[in-house]
């Protein structure tokens, strides 16, 4: 048998594509968000381990879940070329390996939150696409083979290698159609982005900068950060596309009777808005995974009242649409900070990315135990009874916001001249506020910063101060004081278990 062996590596290749095109497709017709695929994909991101997660978010930051995609892509390419060539002596092998692929993507699919039978779909319909596929494809190949040991291909000339690329082609081309249809079938986006267009809540404004807030430093970071600045970190490989009349908020557990909200019920009640910085539990010191925004919303506390709360609850466990799931303090709900359901941000809707229609917004907490987006679940809990997705990775589970400042300019390694040196920064405690920002140069003595205004102690606070510098190379670092007197500590600690701390410095050269 002269059949060159890489046609039975493609041959899987080209029928491994086929069903996972298939599936995607039924997928995409039944409207399920998760084709297999991408279930399995985040089901390897909620089983990966907390310090496995940290690693990939510092190395890829946020390309880490391409990195993931582009990994299992070529896993599976592999995987199918083994089974495709396993297939000329041991056919039984290939099947048994496609039916664990197909029982690893099933198990994946019911895992995920909101299952229902329907989901199961794409799976078996890919599963059934392998195994006509492969009878195509091997016996095509088998016939070649024939033809070739017999020496004498007139003998059978509709069984040649003609026929097998013929085959080939043909699943390969529709491998490639049923993706592109697919992704046509399962295109919601376009009506998710209409319906944002069109959005209007009353009382929801656009924002006025407040007066004070900028110290006028060219190099330190807006104030107020658009939409598409604002730092994005989430576990979804495809973004939740929710319609605002699809959406519901079910709120249930340690309460005295459940809630079932809709969009029309949840913008009929009150609008509340306020500045709020977040930031991210995997800011590292003078990181960048921070920003300060206008949010428009629905009071929680005011909801979760008339649900009635049992007395001994102490957490939220907050799902989104995605099965990301975060446990919020009872408490930072209910003591009267502006948490809230929000459906505006800086003015517009929220945008896909940062959750519409809606998510939540806690002042003072990290966005791990707080900040769930494309939000659809509330349960009523314990902290006992709970565990979340990233305290169940080894973060703490009350998360609140660490004193933090940081410095903007000069830039790390600039060159600058001498005499007179402008720095200027932010620095920020959410909910409890800033009262004093310092500096120091080549460890001296620390410089009072003059501090800008800023409309509550929920947002981040712009710092200015001037130091005089010589010839030569020099290092600045920086600290802040909190309205409560905490002076922020220069031990350095990682972000793990909750929030990383030490001073933010800098070095620079003057000439």
């Amino acid at each position: 048998m002269r059949t060159s062996r890489s046609w039975w590596w493609l041959s899987g290749v080209f029928v491994g594509a086929l069903g996972l095109a298939t599936s995607y497709l039924v997928a995409g017709l039944l409207r399920i968000r998760e084709s297999p695929a991408v279930a399995v994909a985040e089901g390897v991101i909620t089983l990966t381990p907390g310090p496995v997660a940290k690693w990939a978010i510092d190395t890829f930051q946020t390309r880490d879940k391409q990195v993931l995609l582009i990994g299992m892509f070529v896993i599976l390419t592999i995987v199918f070329a083994v089974l495709g060539r396993v297939g000329r002596t041991r056919w039984w092998i290939t099947v048994a390996g496609f039916a664990v692929l197909a029982v690893v993507a099933g198990i994946a699919v019911v895992a995920k939150f909101g299952f229902t039978g329907v989901d199961l779909v794409p799976v078996f319909a890919g599963f059934l696409t392998w195994m006509v596929g492969l009878a195509v494809m091997t016996g095509w190949l088998r016939r070649w083979e024939l033809v070739e040991a017999s020496d004498d291909e007139a003998t059978d000339p509709t069984h040649s290698r003609r026929g097998f690329f013929v085959a080939a082609a043909a699943v390969g081309g529709i491998a490639v159609l049923s993706g592109l249809l697919g992704k046509l079938a399962g295109n919601t986006r376009e009506q998710v982005e209409r319906d944002r267009r069109l959005l209007r809540v009353e009382g929801a404004t656009r924002p006025t900068l407040p007066r004070g807030v900028k110290v006028d430093v060219d190099g330190v970071a807006p104030w107020q950060t658009s939409a598409d600045d604002f730092y994005l970190i989430d576990t979804a490989i495809l973004k939740p596309n929710i319609r605002p009349k699809d959406w519901e908020l079910r709120i249930h557990g340690r309460v005295e009777h459940d809630l079932t909200l809709s969009f029309d019920d949840l913008v009929d009640r009150e609008i509340t808005e306020d500045w709020i910085t977040l930031n991210c539990v995997s800011n590292e010191v003078g990181g960048d995974l921070i920003g300060n925004a206008w949010w428009s919303g629905v009071r929680l506390a005011a909801i979760l009242e008339e649900a009635g709360l049992d007395p001994d609850a102490d957490a939220v466990l907050q799902t989104s649409d995605d099965g990301w799931t975060c446990g919020t303090p009872l408490s930072a709900i209910m003591d009267g900070r502006n948490a809230m359901l929000a459906l505006y941000m800086n003015g517009e809707p929220l945008t896909v990315e940062h959750g519409f229609p809606v998510r939540t917004i806690v002042p003072g907490l990290y966005g791990y135990v707080s900040a769930c987006k494309w939000v659809v679940d509330m349960e009523v809990t314990t902290f006992d009874a709970i565990d979340a997705y990233w305290t169940g990775k080894g973060w703490s589970e009350m998360g609140p916001v660490k004193l933090s400042s940081r410095i903007d300019v000069p830039n790390d390694g600039a060159d600058v001249s001498t005499g007179t040196l402008v720095c200027a920064g932010a620095a920020w405690l959410q909910h409890t506020g800033i009262e004093a920002v310092e500096v120091s140069l080549d460890g001296g003595a620390w410089t009072a910063a003059t501090l800008a205004r800023v409309p509550s102690d929920d947002t981040w606070v712009q710092w200015r101060a001037e130091v005089e510098v010589g010839e030569g190379d020099h290092d600045l670092r920086v600290r802040a004081t909190s309205k409560e007197g905490e002076v922020q500590t220069g031990v350095e600690t990682g972000v793990l278990p909750d929030g990383a701390t030490g001073w933010h410095s800098i070095e620079f050269s003057a000439s």
